[in-house]
């Protein structure tokens, strides 16, 4: 058989790196596992102290010593790292929900006019919607029309602004304002809470409370000639009345309480938010904001009729 060339040699060697080949082998199978085991070295027990090796040369004389016990190795323990700091509130008693009843009212009783209650509700700690909120939204427009709207509490955008009703729902009260005859400040408006709850959602009852004795002196102070109620939270609040606010919308009640020289008309209709939830629901709503024109024009008093 003719020697292959050396030409031929190295166009196999090429094909066979082009097809992966990586390692040279031999002509005789090879165990690599076998080569493996001959290669570990072997461990070679150390004698206890003490002993005398194997048992059959021990001197019969000789007892055989206990190996001593020896306590288990173990890896030292890695250096502790120093824990980090952990934010822990202001150490304050808890307050409860009575005492903060109490503070409002007492808070609010002691504001002479208006900006003493803007203050007195600025100060005011006892809510905790106050600790989630970024600003205290109190009021928006002129008191001195005596045209009162009170509704339920900041949303997102009051929160940011610190004025109420200046989002989508403020921009269709305000729309809904001015086709029924009332200028953008010629209302004084205001919410039943001054910040806003987590996410928006229903006020509980417990921080409407908070938040009444303010609300209650606010009305004093101002001494509206009629009040607009915006929704359920605000007629529930100030009505004490539990029904629905699609049962109660439209309905003039007289709104009254022991700080008052006389009852106010106060006329319940659906939140602005809600309108835009329910647009078919505007004719409703648009009754009631020609009621409120009527009335505050002195064309009705609701409180004879």
């Amino acid at each position: 058989m003719a020697e292959p060339r050396r030409e031929d040699l190295e166009a196999a060697l090429r094909w066979l790196v082009e097809a992966g080949a990586d390692e040279a082998v031999g002509s005789q199978p090879l165990d690599r596992f076998l080569e493996s085991r001959r290669a570990e070295p072997r461990q070679v027990e150390s004698p206890q102290v003490g002993s005398y090796g194997p048992e059959s040369n021990r001197p019969e004389s000789q007892p055989a010593a206990a190996a001593p016990a020896q306590a288990p190795r173990t890896r030292p323990a890695p250096p502790r790292a120093e824990a980090p700091a952990v934010w822990t509130p202001e150490a304050r008693v808890p307050t409860s929900l009575d005492q903060a009843l109490a503070e409002a009212r007492a808070a609010a009783s002691a504001a002479a006019d208006l900006p003493a209650l803007y203050r007195a509700i600025e100060a005011f700690e006892g809510c905790p919607l106050k600790k989630t909120a970024s600003r205290t939204v109190i009021f928006r427009g002129d008191p001195a029309n005596r045209v009162m709207l009170i509704g339920e509490a900041p949303g997102r955008d009051e929160d940011i602004q610190g004025q109420p009703f200046v989002g989508a729902a403020g921009r269709l009260l305000d729309l809904m304002l001015a086709a029924a005859g009332f200028g953008r400040d010629s209302v004084y408006i205001t919410n039943v809470l001054f910040w806003r709850p987590p996410g928006n959602r229903t006020p509980e009852p417990a921080e409407v409370q908070l938040c009444l004795p303010f609300v209650e002196r606010h009305i004093e102070l101002v001494d509206p000639r009629v009040i607009l109620l915006l929704g359920g939270v605000s007629t529930k609040a100030l009505l004490a009345d539990p029904r629905g606010i699609t049962r109660v919308r439209g309905q003039w009640f007289a709104y009254s309480h022991e700080g008052l020289p006389a009852p106010i008309p106060a006329l319940a209709t659906l939140h602005p938010a809600y309108l835009l939830r329910q647009p078919a629901q505007k004719r409703l709503a648009w009754r009631d904001f020609l009621a409120l024109r009527m009335v505050n024009r002195g064309d009705f008093d609701p409180l004879r009729s």
